[in-house]
């Protein structure tokens, strides 16, 4: 019976040490396989997004030059219209009876001084014949030369009062667009005020601003390379849809914003389809090329804190976050300002199952794979 004991002591023993060796096997972590691509220097696009305040070319405020009451409205918001087109037409009543009256005092004028070309006529003969002494002619000729001037200022008058009487009929400058009406037909309307303004919108401009070092970057681009030509730019719309057509910057300004240290870039849309409005707004996409830039998935990536991180993989194929800095955005890449260095693996998918220090099976993925999955996606 105690040889049974000591038996069953030691099956005990047994049966205890090989659970407790199981246990241990099964608490060892295990060893995660997750795909890992090597950084490298590439040329690539910069593309970076502005926004922009839409003009139409030619945007014209349509002011009343004459006063009166707001006879007839030819036209209604939002209408286009063409270059010569009657908008609005004032009483034109007084202007009317303005233009009569210069045109009697020219006729009066005239009659003067055919009167005096008479009467000069008259003088000459009488000098002639010493009847009267020269004095007399002298006179005479003046009052000519006097009648004459009459004529002149009555002429002037006239074509003043006929082109008052034309600014009653208030007309369109240009092919544009009617923008709001703030006066309904019978108002009294005082010279100057504001009756329309017209927009042509064939093409628009696009303004946007641009800090100090994105200005020097681009003048110093095409200083290198002025073969180039004009840079086209691309623009989102409000709804985030890309707009069809590509502008071209035109010009910058001269002066630096004091408060913000931005200058404005102005850039030049075609608009065939009457799509956008003066006053309207935009993303502008100015894009600009960069050698040798170093590019690092955005799956890749995670933020700390407002830090971007990402874990790299050493040479005994162990983990460890690294915190960069990124100089901007190229599609589904950040592209590294400082913190990491071409050659160096980081880990590109299953970054929320690692922790510092692991040790993972890397799977090796290339960089050309990780475009064409970046473009179908896009697709």
């Amino acid at each position: 019976m105690k040889n049974y004991g000591i038996l069953a002591a030691l099956l005990m023993g047994a049966v205890l040490i090989g659970c407790s060796d199981k246990e241990a096997q099964t608490d060892q972590p295990e060893t995660l396989t997750l795909p890992v691509v090597k950084l490298a220097r590439q040329s690539t696009t910069l593309k970076k997004e502005y926004v922009g305040t839409l003009e139409a070319v030619r945007n014209v405020e349509i002011r009343a030059r004459v006063s009166g009451f707001l006879e007839k409205i030819f036209v209604d918001e939002g209408q286009p219209v063409r270059q010569g087109q009657l908008l609005f037409k004032l009483n034109e009543a007084e202007y009317q009876a303005e233009l009569d009256k210069a045109k009697a005092n020219l006729k009066s004028a005239v009659a003067g001084a055919k009167t005096a070309e008479v009467e000069l006529g008259r003088v000459k003969l009488l000098v002639d014949k010493n009847v009267v002494s020269p004095s007399e002619l002298e006179l005479a000729k003046a009052k000519l030369d006097a009648a004459r001037a009459s004529i002149d200022e009555a002429k002037s008058m006239q074509d003043n009062a006929a082109l008052r009487l034309s600014h009653a009929s208030v007309k369109a400058p240009f092919d544009g667009v009617i923008n709001r009406i703030p006066f309904k037909m019978g108002s009294l309307i005082e010279e100057g005020a504001l009756l329309t303004s017209v927009s042509d919108t064939r093409e628009v401009y696009a303004y946007f601003d641009v800090s100090e070092k994105e200005y020097l970057a681009y003048v110093k681009k095409h200083r290198k390379n002025p073969n180039e030509g004009i840079q086209t730019v691309e623009m989102l719309l409000a709804d985030d849809s890309k707009y069809a057509h590509k502008g071209k910057i035109e010009t910058v300004e001269s002066v630096f914003e004091e408060g913000s240290g931005t200058i404005a870039f102005r850039a030049r849309f075609p608009n065939p389809e009457k799509l956008l409005r003066h006053g309207s707004s935009g993303k502008i996409r100015l894009a600009n090329d960069v050698d040798d830039a170093l590019l690092v998935p955005q799956k890749a990536v995670f933020e700390v804190q407002d830090k971007n991180y990402v874990y790299i993989v050493d040479a005994s194929n162990k983990v460890k976050s690294r915190s960069f800095v990124t100089q901007g955005r190229v599609d589904q890449y950040y592209l590294v300002q400082s913190g990491l260095a071409p050659g160096e693996r980081v880990v590109y998918e299953g970054i929320q199952n690692v922790r510092d220090g692991m040790q993972i099976i890397p799977e090796a993925v290339s960089a050309d794979s990780l475009s064409s999955q970046n473009t179908l996606a896009q697709q």
